[in-house]
């Protein structure tokens, strides 16, 4: 008994120190901390330990032992611990707009923070993540093997956008998720905890992502369970965000299937630190400079029109008049269809403030379009790449950055071990569910080292072809490709911004 009483009061001195836990509420907290663990008191001497390994792991093995929560439902748990450790949602939103009213900066760093030390942000299981950049012919790539969050087909996503559902919360991306309990199917949310912000004159409010793919990965999310929608408004929300918080980013998945994101049924936006590769690539192409705006192309992978103004409001107006012209533009001699039996043509818009103050909006086009070749989408990873990437290419990906399914990295290991024991069998290889999908990839890195292959060179050689392999993803996405006929193509696409 006397081992859990100490886990309380460390807690609880953890929460004070690190989650600016009030005297008054770490009481509070405490008496609910006992009922929860059934102990009348606590006279332990708090220590400064690791919160994790040394505090809610044994609280967690503790309650299960005890039969306080049952194996499968040890997260959960977790999360509700913290949860009664966390200053209330009133108070948290209370600091954010004290310390926005002096910085923006420090408000999401507050916020930020906040969300780490309180494992809403589970870093120790972000940690696990393997990273890596590539480069190409269009610069750098980063790649992340995610080990947090499982893989999505396309048809669930689509699937998802379009079911009617009175469950609460209608998803995981609703306000009523702040405090929720959770459930075996959706995750406990105690921890969470947001800002209100007025987008075109909306509420929406600001939180961050648990996953984190790169620095501060936040979301904006509207106040209402509506559907993703790009249109004048999402480019007006996105230019309010970044006038507001200048140090960040903010764009919006695509609002179509395949070219979308994996949450469509919920308007949301993601933004962060400018630190996506994207970011750091220069403009290729100045096609229009008139007055306070500018039009241009960004040298990138992607077909990417680069809209700049020190005037928020010409910013808006040319965005607009560039999705515009591109939700009916058709061209037939690059295969852009922009209706056949449904609309095909959208953007996925990034907006973001430059060094010299301007209001900036990257609009990358996309197109959903299937056919009989390409079932997935012809602007999409065709079905040879499927091993390493299947999902959508969603904001984060399109901007070159890479999530790849946890399952890469015990397949990577198998694939490893296999060329390098000189005895690969293909018949077996067919037939096992786990490796069949990498029948092409084993072959060709076979054939070319050779029968004599060493772990280390076996390892190499797959990082590669994953490195080659995403960023033919990246090619693939481009409706205007990176080769004559594709620069003419966008060149005629944008022949207005000369006008």
């Amino acid at each position: 008994m006397a081992y859990i009483n100490k886990h309380i009061e460390n807690l609880l001195y953890y929460a004070k120190d690190k989650l600016n836990l009030s005297f008054e509420d770490a009481i509070y907290a405490k008496n609910q901390l006992l009922e929860l663990f059934n102990v009348e008191n606590t006279f332990e001497i708090a220590d400064r330990v690791d919160l994790q390994t040394e505090i809610l792991n044994p609280m967690v093995a503790y309650a299960v032992e005890k039969g306080l929560t049952a194996p499968e439902s040890a997260l959960r748990f977790e999360t509700k611990i913290m949860g009664l450790v966390t200053p209330a949602p009133s108070i948290v939103i209370e600091e954010f707009s004290d310390l926005f009213s002096v910085s923006a900066a420090d408000a999401t760093d507050y916020l930020y923070k906040l969300s780490v030390s309180n494992n809403y942000i589970r870093m120790s299981d972000i940690k696990k993540n393997i990273r890596w950049m590539t480069s190409g012919e269009n610069g750098e790539v980063g790649i992340t093997i995610n080990l947090a969050k499982p893989e999505k087909d396309p048809k669930q996503v689509l699937a998802e956008k379009n079911q009617t559902t009175d469950k609460y919360p209608k998803c995981m991306l609703c306000l009523e998720n702040l405090g929720f309990a959770g459930t075996l199917t959706h995750p406990a949310r105690q921890t969470l905890r947001y800002a209100p912000i007025t987008l075109n004159g909306e509420a929406w409010h600001l939180q961050y992502s648990p996953f984190v793919y790169y620095d501060e990965h936040c979301i904006a999310l509207s106040d209402r369970h509506i559907p993703m929608k790009i249109d004048e408004n999402s480019f007006a929300r996105l230019l309010d965000f970044v006038g507001a918080f200048p140090h960040y980013f903010m764009g919006s998945n695509a609002d179509l299937p395949i070219v979308g994101g994996s949450i469509l049924s919920h308007d949301h936006y993601q933004g962060g630190r400018k630190v996506l590769p994207m970011f750091y690539r220069p403009l290729k192409k100045q096609l229009s400079s008139v007055l306070d705006a500018s039009i241009a192309i960004r040298d990138w992978y992607n077909s990417v029109v680069h809209v700049s103004s020190r005037n928020k409001f010409r910013a808006l107006e040319l965005a607009n008049q560039i999705y515009t012209r591109w939700q009916s533009y058709t061209d037939e001699s690059v295969g852009i269809l922009a209706y056949t039996n449904a609309p095909h043509n959208t953007v996925t818009p990034i907006a973001s403030m430059n060094s010299k103050g301007e209001y900036c909006l990257d609009l990358i086009l996309r197109n959903n379009r299937t056919d009989e070749k390409n079932p997935f989408g012809i602007y999409h990873p065709t079905e040879d790449m499927h091993n390493i990437k299947k999902e959508g290419i969603g904001l984060i990906e399109a901007m070159g950055l890479f999530i790849l399914p946890g399952r890469l990295k015990a397949e990577i290991n198998d694939i490893i071990n296999l060329l390098a024991s000189g005895n690969i069998d293909f018949r077996a290889i067919n037939e096992d569910e786990r490796l069949s999908k990498h029948f092409g990839l084993i072959a060709q890195i076979a054939n070319n080292l050779g029968a004599q292959c060493d772990k280390k060179s076996a390892r190499d050689a797959v990082i590669d072809y994953i490195n080659q392999t995403c960023i033919k993803i990246l090619e693939c996405t481009a409706v205007f490709k990176n080769n004559k006929q594709g620069e003419l193509a966008f060149d005629r696409f944008l022949k207005f911004a000369r006008e």
